[in-house]
């Protein structure tokens, strides 16, 4: 049998497999309330991880309306179980539902730092900063047993390659040890999502996410120790977490952030049918309310726009009025462009250790 992270007290694995059947945890509190009836009843959460070998690691985009050209992805599947995340059809390609099984049947990579080194390694390697939580939460529960993305961060730092990380996760300030050095010589930023500052939406909109008073708390531990933290109120949801935009700036602004930015919610493919039976479950009084404002941000006719630059950002007077919303409340609290801005450098990189040898 292969020699494998220990994925944590309690876990067994099926070598047949390579999967590790997690027992049920409850470290952030709140657990599932109603799921998505497309997948039925809900079984017990138990998370099952399959452990995934990929030739290369680094993921490379095009995309002319982000801002990066190569993410780093440690999972697929996110346990935080949020309604709205737009990788949820990834799991399709998996034979799996984008639902229940996109929460609870998880893929882990455990050799991503040796990948990760070895492509650093080459010769012909170009340096832009890395992308951690482009696709899935890299600090969602099981990074506390497997610990892929410190040991990714780890080698990251050791090369002084600039990375930013996304995450909903109070757990990202367990690597303060080594943000905070890389965050000194201007290789490292990180921004923290927070949705929606009231618990019961919360609890249904992300139910295995940490809470969002720990998302802010992790935002100032982070502030503190001198690493650029943005907050991301992403996504917006009309209706449901609009009225919230101006107490979240606020609450950012409170927490020290050095900048905060937002984007509408998408409902790509599966994720549509997902939301609505969500908003069925919870919001019924508004459901139909919802998806109006959605298509009308969405050019009026649609659920998701996936158009470059258009499907980051809403369109008619709906679009046109969280915009102004959002601008007028980072003004109020010192917040403009150019804090929102994230410069990393990329003139401290060196090959990481063994490359020479490689070459010889």
């Amino acid at each position: 049998m292969p020699n494998l992270p220990r994925p944590g007290r309690g876990a067994t694995l099926n070598a047949a497999s390579a999967r590790f059947n997690l027992p049920a945890r409850e470290e952030d509190g709140d657990w599932l309330d109603a799921r998505e009836t497309l997948d039925g009843e809900p079984p017990p959460l138990r998370t099952s991880v399959t452990v995934e070998h990929p030739r290369t690691i680094i993921t490379r985009n095009a995309s002319p309306d982000i801002g990066f050209d190569r993410s780093i992805n440690p999972y697929r599947g996110c346990e935080h179980g949020c309604i709205y995340c737009f990788a949820r059809p990834t799991h399709a390609f998996h034979d799996l539902s984008p639902g229940v099984d996109f929460e609870s049947r998880l893929f882990a990579k455990p050799d991503a730092a040796t990948l990760l080194r070895a492509e650093l390694m080459k010769p012909g390697y170009r340096v832009a900063p890395i992308a951690l939580g482009t696709n899935t939460d890299p600090y969602q529960p099981i990074e506390g047993d497997w610990r892929i993305t410190r040991a990714i961060v780890e080698v990251l730092a050791g090369c002084g390659h600039p990375l930013t990380i996304t995450t909903k996760s109070d757990r990202v300030t367990r690597d303060i040890d080594l943000l905070g050095p890389m965050a000194a010589k201007g290789l490292a930023a990180v921004a923290v999502s927070v949705t929606s500052l009231t618990p019961a939406i919360a609890r249904t909109l992300e139910p295995r996410a940490p809470r969002p008073e720990k998302r802010l708390a992790a935002v100032r531990a982070l502030i503190a120790e001198g690493i650029p933290t943005f907050v991301s109120i992403a996504p917006v949801v009309p209706a449901i977490t609009d009225h919230e935009i101006e107490h979240i700036v606020a609450a950012a602004a409170d927490a020290g952030a050095r900048g905060v930015f937002f984007l509408p919610v998408r409902l790509p493919f599966e994720v549509a049918p997902l939301f609505r039976a969500w908003l069925d479950a919870h919001f019924p009084d508004r459901a139909a309310k919802v998806m109006a404002i959605i298509r009308s941000l969405r050019g009026g006719e649609r659920d998701n726009d996936p158009r470059f630059f258009d499907r980051m950002r809403g369109q008619g007077p709906w679009g046109d009025l969280i915009r102004a919303r959002f601008a007028a409340a980072c003004r109020r609290h010192g917040f403009d462009r150019e804090r929102n801005r994230i410069s990393l450098r990329t003139d401290l990189f060196r090959p990481p250790e063994g490359a020479q040898m490689r070459l010889l």
